[in-house]
């Protein structure tokens, strides 16, 4: 890697895309986090000397900015992760139906604005990847969760089209299956209970990352699914 290859990661918070960016940093990468609140960010970006980007990925017009402000700094980006999403739970009848149009936006529809600006600068130079974090509900609808896995099977979906549009065009689009709870402090208590393996541990779902983007075009992974071995298929 040389010093002028870029990550973006949208959607950064303290979990994974915290534990992407220090890796990345790590292996001499610019790093550009982008979230609603960046005020969350303020240590991290003090850690990995990351370019703080406030945005919300369903607005166009911010997504435009985003990739606006990483390019001015250290040009278009070599790896775009979309980390971002939200979820509203209940019984199907229960639901509200704004929070579920809120789910569908922050779940597929920012996922399609990050991944076509992405595509649109990636395709000039005919190289990058392209990245989507997705989850169970992405290959399995659970009770009381129905617009997170529409959400999820929408984003699983735009993954696996642009995946087969771009590849040949030198872009390497790829979804992870995030199948199980990813450790942090919040979940302790939870982990404490499944065992040492119950949950991800978010420093080695950042490794997989950064394996699948050095994959050589040969060989490209399209999805990844990645569970403790604790965790029920």
């Amino acid at each position: 890697m040389t010093d002028t290859h870029t990550v973006l990661i949208v959607g950064a918070g303290s979990g994974l895309s915290a534990s992407l960016a220090r890796l990345s940093a790590r292996e001499g990468m610019h790093v550009a986090l982008a979230a609603r609140n960046t005020d969350k960010l303020a240590a991290l970006v003090q850690e990995t000397g990351a370019l703080a980007i406030a945005a919300d990925a369903s607005i166009p017009g911010d997504v435009e900015r985003m990739f606006a402000a990483v390019e001015a700094q250290s040009g278009i980006p070599n790896l775009v992760v979309y980390n971002a999403g939200y979820r509203t739970r209940g019984p199907l009848t229960g639901l509200d139906p704004a929070e579920v149009e809120r789910t569908l936006r922050g779940t597929a529809f920012a996922g399609f604005l990050v991944g076509q600006a992405a595509a649109k600068r990636m395709l000039a130079r005919g190289s990058g990847s392209i990245f989507f974090t997705g989850a169970s509900a992405s290959i399995k609808g659970f009770a009381n969760s129905a617009a997170f896995a529409m959400g999820k099977f929408a984003l699983r979906g735009l993954a696996q089209s642009m995946a087969r549009e771009l590849g040949p065009q030198g872009i390497h689009v790829a979804h992870f299956v995030i199948d199980g709870g990813i450790r942090s402090s919040e979940s302790d208590e939870r982990g404490a209970q499944r065992g040492p393996d119950g949950l991800l541990q978010p420093d080695e779902i950042a490794k997989s990352y950064l394996h699948v983007h050095r994959q050589q075009r040969s060989a490209w992974s399209w999805e990844i699914d990645l569970r403790p071995w604790a965790e029920k298929f």
